[in-house]
């Protein structure tokens, strides 16, 4: 089936992002003609099946990264703001949308049992994402609906045709969809942005390329702009999604550290909130080292970083076309560790890429052991359908496996908390674990740390004491919720302030921790400290474990007297008692109007009765 065409009577440029248009506008598609006679006894026998537009409930899966994420909330932003509701419960769905990820086979596989399930249980089905992007071929993509990686702002449009019994695929690449799309995020606490799309390499095992194509950049201003939305909406964590963030800007004429040091003067100056760098590949940061590494040491910036080397031999570099030697990469990992307190990189590894020899998987080792990095992704080579690497000579499936295994071996036998028990770190706390009890928080380094508290710690930054590591994580104990005073709020026109200020760290050496809030010396932010009490931490171990549940619940602030909660309540009553009032006012006046109706009816009843009383 081919794409479907934007058919834009008298305007070329299209509809604004996020604009529904009318139906023969928006995808061409001729309404049936009908005689007049029937028109209203078609419309009396649809009324009961048909539901209106807007009110079905969609069933959303995603896969893939967090740039697959984030166009998933703006997906569910939209739906949403059109009426529909969004479930997790496949069964009481009247449609399923997924979103797909190309990266490796069990993904795409996962996929197409997705696919064939929804068939199975005779549900309309919308597929977005990467996969149908880059391979709209696909058997299993047969009379289903598509949204293209660049036309998420038309997903309602496509949701409401397929609802309609329409197969509807709108695949070409145009603008770059607006940042400030409605958005249902997962965690209310965290915002992901997306800097750009696709990217400037050209990797022989790469099949993301095919779907998010080359190289388009979002301006700076537009950029800085979302930032500050979204702290204004609360957000505590904002992570920078790309295909390559070492690439932003080379299209439009500007550099990632440009974006990154307008975004540091949008955060709040107590830091409250943060910036995550997402994943860059070596090669677009080498120029800029010192600069990226100045950002990363910004109080309101997490030190942390990851950086892909894929393979420690500098052969299967080359066979990758990836751009960069594995001392460049050594260069990129070295620079940041001198120049960044505390910086802690992730990297990744692909086991058995074709023509990888017994002496490139050693080299591999040897740097992964020679960095210990706490963060190591591990992957075995999946050849995917189109792309060069496909087509080369494979390494034995059992050999893969076998140095897959021994990777991770080494990898888990790492300790790389292991020092820092007793230390006291700040930690900005965005969700909860999976034992529904902890909360987690992270490092200024991004080391995740599980703790126990009051559920109004939750979208809060705290001081922890670390009492025990683990392989993955740190458990720690709260010393003190650290909160932004209400009477002093965040002087936003002073961009410059002690915390938007790259040339100043405001970090204690002896700490290392941030100390804008714990002392005077940053300036102007006055910090208001709770502390946690035995009943506090005992109060963690009740939460429910329902994990969407408790997000989703009123939260209470532990901080506030009873005189406060008194006056508050005293608020409410009347607040109540005055919509109350109104609402009496209103139901009266309706009352009226229907009285009033049913008397002008029961009127001209009585006058066409009389009158044709009369003619006879």
């Amino acid at each position: 089936m081919e794409d479907i065409e934007d058919l834009l009577a008298g305007a070329a440029g299209g509809a604004p992002p996020g604009f529904r248009l009318p139906l023969a506008a928006a995808v061409g598609v001729k309404p049936r003609s009908k005689s007049k006679k029937n028109d209203f006894q078609d419309s009396l026998k649809s009324y009961s099946s048909a539901k209106i537009p807007g009110t079905q409930t969609i069933y959303m899966k995603t896969f893939g990264c967090s740039h697959n994420q984030s166009d998933s909330e703006y997906m569910a932003g939209q739906l949403s703001a059109f009426g529909y509701s969004l479930s997790e419960d496949q069964d009481e769905a009247d449609l399923w949308l997924i979103n797909t990820c190309t990266v490796k086979n069990p993904s795409q596989s996962a996929m197409a049992t997705l696919i064939t399930k929804c068939r199975s249980a005779k549900k309309p089905l919308v597929v977005a994402g990467c996969v149908p992007q880059g391979s709209r071929d696909l058997k299993e993509l047969e009379g289903v609906s598509i949204v293209g990686v660049q036309q998420i702002d038309r997903v309602v449009e496509v949701v409401e045709e397929t609802l309609k019994g329409h197969e509807v695929r709108l695949l070409t690449r145009k603008t770059l969809p607006a940042l400030d799309l409605p958005k249902v995020r997962k965690n209310k606490f965290v915002e992901i942005l997306p800097i750009n799309v696709g990217c400037l390499g050209a990797c022989t095992y790469c099949k993301t390329k095919h779907a998010r194509g080359h190289l388009g950049s979002y301006t700076v201003d537009s950029l800085a702009g979302r930032v500050r939305s979204v702290v204004a909406d609360g957000v505590k964590e904002i992570w920078l999604s790309s295909e390559d963030t070492g690439a932003y800007g080379r299209d439009i004429g500007v550099n990632l550290p440009i974006l990154l040091h307008s975004l540091v003067t949008e955060l709040p100056s107590d830091g409250s909130t943060m910036l995550r760098i997402g994943m860059t590949n070596p090669p677009y940061i080498l120029e800029h080292l010192k600069e990226i590494a100045e950002v990363l040491r910004h109080p309101c910036v997490y030190s942390f970083l990851h950086v892909p080397v894929q393979s420690g031999s500098d052969a299967i570099l080359t066979a990758m076309k990836r751009e960069y030697t594995v001392a460049e990469f050594r260069k990129v990992v070295d620079t940041l560790i001198e120049l960044v307190p505390g910086m802690q990189i992730a990297t990744d590894i692909i086991c058995g890429f074709p023509g990888e020899t017994d002496e490139d998987f050693e080299d591999t080792i040897s740097l992964i052991k020679q960095y210990k990095f706490s963060q190591v992704h591990i992957s075995q080579f999946y050849p995917r359908p189109g792309t060069p690497a496909a087509r080369m000579k494979k390494v034995p499936s059992n050999v893969v496996k076998k140095r897959s295994r021994e990777l991770t071996a080494i990898f888990e036998s790492f300790t790389p908390y292991a020092g820092m028990v007793g230390n006291t770190e700040r930690i900005w706390i965005t969700d909860i674990a999976t034992d529904g009890t902890h909360f987690v928080g992270h490092t200024k380094g991004y080391i995740q740390v599980l703790v126990v508290g009051p559920e109004s710690m939750l979208g809060t930054s705290a001081m922890v004491k670390i009492t025990s590591v683990g392989r993955w994580s740190v458990f720690g104990e709260v010393i003190e919720i650290l909160t932004e005073n209400v009477a002093s709020p965040v002087d936003r026109d002073d961009k410059y302030s002690a915390c938007s200020n790259l040339n100043d760290s405001c970090c204690s050496k002896e700490s290392e921790t941030c100390a804008c809030e714990l002392t005077s010396s940053c300036g102007q932010t006055e910090v208001k400290t709770i502390s946690v009490t035995p009943n506090d931490q005992k109060a963690g171990k009740r939460r429910s474990q329902d994990l969407t549940g408790s997000l989703l619940r009123k939260r209470t602030n532990g901080s506030r007297g009873n005189n406060d909660n008194e006056v508050l309540e005293l608020d409410e009553k009347k607040e109540m008692t005055d919509g109350m009032h109104e609402w009496v006012l209103l139901d009266k006046a309706a009352l009226f109007g229907i009285f009033t109706s049913l008397l002008t009816i029961i009127s001209i009843f009585f006058y066409l009765g009389f009158r044709d009383f009369s003619s006879k």
